[in-house]
């Protein structure tokens, strides 16, 4: 049967375990209903579950699960098995290993493509999605579809940010003004924290206030097929101008935690999750509003934001009861009370529009000023994993710039880097493209796979750094359709390794490897095609080569592993190539501090 239709049956399946009650209940056991209410006390439905939730919210899960089974009206008891897992992690470990991976979970918004596309979100059935489309806010419903389908139940409205600030130090006057607050900072000799370097959903503010945007289109299945964005425009310029003023000024501190107080700083840029950390540290000096305003030639624009939400999903179960008392849980678990409850608890957001409009949460002054903030804000959609370290990138080469050509220069690099994931989606389609994956590349979630070659009926990687208690895999295509092996393999001792992997029998083994170095790549090797790079030695503080045959009119650069992502010349990193003027035999020495390469005739 498929999924479809197996859901389709939830309504039956319910009047099964309602009437399955109701066949053994006599007026003795009618007449002890706890609480006034209709719960039938017959034959019981029990069910054993993996739930994962992050740490916070394990002690509140464990609870809400104990009321269901104390007053669910089907006569489901549940037994679960509760691990801390944060929502950020989520889709990684469900990805790994579907197969054992929890029934029920917690998740943020990001990953839901990847859920779908990896077949691990059961859809809801009719009876459960229409609920949650009557009841919830509809950006966070619509996070929770593809296509026409719903995968997932809306949990919290709250994954946004806004910023946090000292009183004592920031006058209330200055608080809409980004050039003020730094201004204000650099006075006090205090810290500005805002984790625009590295980290794209902070980054897109600048750019989402200087009105670009980056929308990415996937099909019914959850495969991304187009890209709508203008970062690399008139007005992503606006936006890396505003950047630079942050992050050029000493004042700037590239972290999102309001522990950040404790440190000097007197601005944090967080959201819901961090304001009982914020009172802590600054008591009655706290102040908490949106976001400020930036100045490019003589015109504002007010910062914007992601504006995302976390999601709960049931993984696909063969058992049709059993999928069905889970859909049940999962109703429950997002159900206006639930949610204010997890309001009460944790200070989370509600979906819930019932719960949103409660006095407590309107009144609860990081959620006011989360909603002034999501007046300026993009909903946070569906997202390519790449697009994270890719943007993520932006504000670090924005850092490292002096002139507006760098900032342009940061611009076209990422525009280059977001035409190339389509390029590799493509190429990838008909390709057994293998990599390793693993805790060392997040599991792929935002780190591309290290890429493997094909040696026979065998793929091996080129040397990777590993570190004792690091676990990988080995995948197809950077999708866990087809993964080996069934465990994870957990590196034993810190080293560099070959990972090899036999498509045989899936087997993945780890050879010890020398750590990668410095080479000589040049016209003598046909730039590494012909022949392999000329070997180095560390030499204090240098690095040298043995003596090199070469000839007038050869060119030669120092790279780094074989590889171009780092790569020295003769005026610096990515420099112009050393040019040989005259047949001989010389030595080439390399200084990476000083980023220069020389050749010494012998």
């Amino acid at each position: 049967m498929n999924l479809k239709k197996a859901l389709a049956l939830l309504l039956c399946l319910v009047m099964v375990f309602a009437l399955a009650a109701c066949s053994t209940q006599t007026e003795d056991t009618k007449a002890e209903t706890k609480g006034g209410n209709d719960t039938p006390s017959g034959e019981t439905y029990e069910l054993a579950i993996k739930v994962w939730v992050p740490e916070l919210a394990v002690e509140l899960t464990t609870k809400q699960i104990e009321d269901f089974n104390k007053t669910n009206k089907y006569n489901i008891h549940v037994t679960p098995t509760i691990n801390a897992l944060s929502e950020a992690d989520t889709a990684t470990q469900m990805l790994t290993d579907v197969s054992t991976g929890a029934d029920l979970y917690f998740f943020a918004q990001d990953q839901f493509a990847r859920l779908v596309k990896g077949s691990a979100l059961s859809a809801l059935p009719d009876q459960q999605a229409e609920i949650v489309a009557k009841e919830n806010n509809a950006g966070v419903v619509a996070a929770g579809k593809a296509g026409d389908v719903q995968y997932a139940y809306p949990l919290t409205n709250d994954n946004g940010y806004f910023m946090y600030y000292d009183k004592s130090v920031i006058p209330e006057s200055d608080v809409d003004s980004l050039e003020k607050l730094i201004e204000d900072c650099e006075t006090a000799n205090k810290y500005f924290a805002f984790e625009i370097g590295g980290n794209a959903w902070y980054a897109a503010s600048f750019f989402f206030g200087a009105g670009c945007h980056s929308e990415w289109q996937t099909d019914d299945d959850g495969n991304f097929i187009s890209i709508d964005d203008d970062f690399n425009s008139e007005k992503g310029m606006i936006a890396a101008k505003g950047m630079s003023k942050l992050v050029w000024s000493p004042c700037y501190v590239k972290s999102a935690k309001a522990e950040e107080f404790s440190n000097n700083a007197a601005v944090v840029v967080s959201g819901v999750w961090d304001y009982v950390n914020a009172q802590n540290n600054l008591g009655d000096n706290l102040g908490v509003t949106d976001l400020p305003s930036f100045e490019v030639d003589g015109k504002e624009y007010h910062l914007g934001s992601f504006s995302g939400c976390k999601l709960l999903g049931v993984k696909p179960q063969t058992d049709e009861n059993r999928v069905a008392a889970i859909h049940i849980l999962a109703e429950y678990l997002t159900s206006e009370a639930a949610q204010l409850e997890r309001f009460d608890t944790l200070a989370w957001g509600p979906a819930n529009l019932a719960a949103a409009a409660s006095d407590a949460v309107k009144a609860n002054p990081a959620l006011v000023a989360l909603g002034e903030q999501n007046a300026f804000a993009t909903p946070q959609g569906n997202i390519n994993g790449d697009w994270w370290s890719i943007a993520g990138a932006i504000a670090e080469e924005i850092k490292d710039g002096k002139t507006d050509a760098d900032l342009q220069t940061a611009l076209t690099n990422y525009d280059e880097k977001i035409s190339a994931v389509f390029t590799k989606i493509e190429q990838n389609k008909n390709q057994a493209n293998w990599g390793v994956v693993g805790s060392m590349t997040n599991w792929g979630d935002g780190t591309d796979d290290y890429p493997m070659t094909e040696a026979g009926a065998s793929y091996v990687s080129d040397p990777i750094e590993l570190k004792a208690g690091d676990e990988l895999k080995c995948r197809k295509n950077a999708d866990w359709a087809e993964n080996y092996p069934a465990e994870n393999v957990v590196v034993e001792a810190d080293g560099y390794y070959i990972v090899v992997l036999d498509t045989t029998d899936g087997t993945v083994t780890l050879q010890p490897a020398e750590a990668p170095s410095w080479g000589v790549v040049g016209s003598m090797t046909g730039w590494g095609n012909d022949a392999p790079d000329y070997a180095m030695k560390e030499e204090g503080g240098k690095y040298v080569s043995e003596p090199i045959e070469l000839k007038a009119g050869d060119e030669l650069k120092c790279r780094f592993g074989g590889e171009w992502t780092e790569n020295i010349g003769v005026n610096g990193k990515d420099g112009d190539n050393l040019k040989i003027e005259a047949d001989g035999t010389y030595i080439i020495t390399l200084d990476v501090e000083a980023a220069t390469i020389t050749a010494d005739a012998q």
